[in-house]
């Protein structure tokens, strides 16, 4: 089985989250996003909260992993957010894996104060996808139906 990965790490200094990098499967990483840049080229970078996105980091890494192959069986993604979708590339890559009829295995936001991020809410309601909703309590006992599905929908694909 090959898997194609695309997750991000939080970057801490003394116990600070300081940033977010973009890490693939195979270990290449570099940052997605960061609250301690300060560049010319980062003045022009857009920004969620505290951290300035760095798209073209994201882009020469996650680009490449979600190129649908016919060698690949399953895509993970952690996460689509509001840093990824500063992308313009990266939210039409991730749709074309959606409509490849690969398994997708992806993390996503909830919505905040009753308002939801365009590209993740086309995710959310994606007519192939299955949404679980985990919260610190429960996400241990989660893990079975998760897996369960993830593995009916592996099954189905060979």
């Amino acid at each position: 089985m090959s898997p194609r990965h695309r997750p991000t790490g939080e970057v801490r200094e003394n116990g600070e989250r300081v940033g977010f990098e973009v890490v693939t499967l195979d270990g290449r990483s570099g940052p997605l996003a960061s609250s301690r840049i300060s560049s010319p080229e980062s003045v022009r970078w857009p920004t969620v909260g505290k951290y300035k996105v760095d798209v073209a980091s994201l882009e020469s890494l996650a680009l490449p992993e979600l190129q649908v192959k016919e060698d690949t069986d399953l895509f993970i993604i952690d996460e689509v957010g509001k840093m990824e979708l500063f992308s313009p590339a990266f939210f039409p890559a991730v749709m074309r894996v959606m409509e490849s009829n690969i398994p997708v295995l992806a993390t996503i936001p909830l919505p905040r104060y009753g308002r939801d991020i365009p590209g993740v809410a086309r995710l959310r309601n994606h007519p192939g996808a299955d949404v679980f909703t985990l919260s610190t309590g429960d996400r241990d006992t989660m893990r079975e139906s998760i897996y369960n599905q993830l593995s009916s929908r592996l099954m189905q694909k060979r």
